[in-house]
């Protein structure tokens, strides 16, 4: 086969891993494994965000006594994980593939350090022929520690690894516009970066995980918006991930990626807005400039407010005068030493443009 792309993260679904039941679908995990083993052969490097722990161990542990949500989940992904890994384990096994898990946070995101350390371990396994596995630590990622769900995550590893293309695999064809349930509904086959769907999304999340298509959506625009292709199809559909990789004509939404990718360091700031310390209240001047044609830095001089305590290399968001978000960036002086000067000519640049990432997309004036 001949390959669109380099390097693939590919997301899988709790819906596209579970029978109707809840229960892990084997045979659809096996084929989606017998598609990896296809990419890898054709030089393909994939790295794999899977959900289905839960849904694991909700199939290993029958009749327990009544637990409340988060005990619930986490006893399910505590035994699910082990299930679900070695499941992979035994499939790529059979093509004699090894394969490696990775459990993280959001937390392991929020530090350039932690961020860094994955990266590198994610590296290190697919230059040695390992196909990472990665999933939220669920056992101990609880409330406001969790990601909204494994779509968020998986734009984060396309963003950290560098992939080329971003595949999530649901149960439907992709993004509608209308009703998927209606006859008179089509799958949109293309979205340009800025274009608003938000009236073809439905706000419903799936019935096995805790997204659903807004959630997609929105991660998908802000991944394009990086410079890499996002596709979002059906998990379900036969050859479904070999068909997208050779570029054959199938029923899907592609969002189309930006022509200029963004650096490394801009990826990682763009996806570190839930995990922002503080905030900088920009004036209109401030505003007008960040959100310009020319790429500028962000000074004292256009602040004229700080919230929150943050330290030097934080993540902050920035405010406009109408109370929208225009971005975020890392700041290059603490909460304390920023109050002192804001306002002021001459400072050294509170935000860097190089560490500034701006949604350009908003009406914030």
């Amino acid at each position: 086969m001949k390959a669109r792309y380099k390097r693939i993260v590919v997301k899988i679904g709790s819906n596209v891993l579970t029978r109707a039941d809840g229960t892990i679908d084997a045979t659809c995990m096996s084929h989606i494994v017998d598609q990896v083993a296809a990419l890898r052969r054709a030089g393909v490097e994939v790295i794999l965000v899977s959900s289905g722990a839960v849904a694991s161990g909700r199939s290993e542990i029958k009749g327990m006594h009544k637990l409340d949500a988060v005990s619930s989940r986490q006893l399910y992904s505590a035994v699910g994980q082990v299930c679900l890994i070695n499941k992979y384990y035994q499939l790529f096994r059979d093509y004699g593939i090894a394969c490696g898990q990775i459990l993280t946070t959001k937390e392991s995101f929020a530090t350039r350090t932690h961020y860094l350390n994955q990266r590198n371990c994610m590296q290190v396994m697919i230059e040695s022929g390992v196909v990472p596995i990665v999933n939220e630590n669920d056992t101990i990622s609880v409330t406001e520690l969790m990601f909204t769900d494994n779509d968020e995550l998986s734009g984060l590893v396309s963003a950290m690894m560098d992939a080329e293309a971003l595949i999530i695999l649901s149960n439907i064809d992709g993004i509608y516009n209308g009703d998927p349930h209606s006859p008179d509904a089509a799958v949109i086959p293309a979205i340009n970066i800025g274009e608003d769907i938000s009236s073809y999304i439905q706000t419903a999340g799936s019935s096995f995980g805790r997204g659903g298509m807004r959630t997609k959506s929105r991660i998908a625009s802000r991944v394009a918006e990086e410079g890499t292709e996002v596709i979002i199809a059906n998990g379900k559909t036969r050859d479904i991930l070999l068909s997208l990789v050779e570029g054959k004509d199938v029923v899907c939404t592609r969002f189309i990626p930006a022509v200029k990718a963004a650096s490394g360091v801009k990826k990682w700031i763009a996806h570190s807005e839930s995990f922002a310390k503080g905030a900088l209240h920009i004036n209109k001047g401030a505003c007008e400039a960040l959100m310009g044609s020319e790429a500028v830095s962000l000074l004292a001089v256009g602040v004229e407010r700080v919230e929150g305590y943050f330290e030097k290399d934080d993540i902050v968001r920035i405010i406009s005068p109408s109370g929208h978000q225009v971005g975020v960036g890392k700041i290059s002086c603490d909460s304390t030493q920023a109050a002192s000067t804001i306002g002021t000519h001459g400072a050294r640049p509170f935000i860097h443009y190089d560490y500034l990432y701006l949604d350009i997309d908003k009406n914030t004036l």
